[in-house]
């Protein structure tokens, strides 16, 4: 594990740059990459929205990210190849212009916030939406879709795959993510496409990452005890069982991690 990243589980939230943070990821995968072609990227968008924002309001703002990430910069979904790792990847995903709902979601953010504006990755299930403005006036706009504006119809229509049949889009789907929860959404969206194509050593690497970065994360120190185990890494297993009694005063969470520490007992 690079230390390059570490300093990201030790700041506060608000203080992580989402867009750098990403770039930096993403940087651990590709050593020999020089980030200031992306950087200068972030910063070319940065001084076309200050251009192109007509007024102070949501919906001008939306427009906006819209119309310079999207159609002038040319991010969009990867519709033909979703699943393809490279979609997750910052790096790529400026190379290619083409990415996931989390990944494109983090420009649009980045990009907000460094004008000034209130922007957030929503945690909506299946698909990130990215909310402009607050709470009394909000835009919600779709980076997937090249930053079209997301009204009630479309709002259903998008959520509706990952939601059980009659279950209506409800305020708790449209929460705001906070900075690590973005970024563990995308090294999670890495990690579980790895796992399934069968490299266990590369999601433990993945699920590394997430536990250095948000070293709160039970979950993520979960998956990586699991899949330490899974490939004979009993002594690694036990440190990340034992991480999971350190942070959490859960009685379900810390019987199940005890009853697990026991079933392991003096193996390997």
């Amino acid at each position: 594990m690079s230390d390059s990243i570490s300093y990201l589980g030790l700041i506060e939230d608000d203080a992580i740059a989402l867009d750098t943070a990403a770039l930096e990821l993403a940087a651990l995968d590709h050593p020999d990459v020089d980030l200031a072609p992306y950087g200068e990227t972030i910063e070319a968008i940065e001084e076309r929205l200050s251009m192109a924002a007509e007024t102070l309001s949501s919906e001008s703002h939306a427009t906006a990210l819209s119309r310079v990430i999207g159609q002038e910069f040319g991010f969009s979904g990867d519709r033909e190849s979703y699943d393809d790792p490279a979609n997750a990847d910052l790096i790529q995903v400026i190379d290619r212009r083409r990415g996931l709902p989390v990944s494109l979601s983090i420009l649009y953010v980045g990009a907000a916030r460094r004008m000034g504006w209130e922007a957030y990755a929503l945690n909506s299930p299946g698909h990130v939406l990215v909310r402009i403005g607050g709470e009394t006036e909000p835009v919600l706009a779709d980076p997937f879709d090249g930053g079209a504006i997301v009204g009630v119809k479309r709002l259903a229509e998008v959520l509706a795959p990952a939601l059980a049949p009659g279950i209506a889009v409800a305020p708790h789907h449209l929460q705001p993510m906070s900075n690590r929860a973005v970024l563990t959404r995308l090294l999670l969206n890495q990690a579980t496409r790895a796992e399934a194509s069968g490299d266990s050593v590369r999601a433990i690497e993945l699920f590394d990452r997430i536990t250095t970065i948000a070293p709160d994360n039970v979950q993520g120190w979960w998956e990586l005890a699991r899949l330490a185990l899974g490939i004979g890494e009993t002594e690694r297993a036990r440190q990340s069982l034992a991480a999971i009694l350190e942070i959490t005063r859960d009685p379900r969470v810390r019987e199940r991690v005890a009853m697990v520490l026991g079933r392991i007992g003096n193996v390997g």
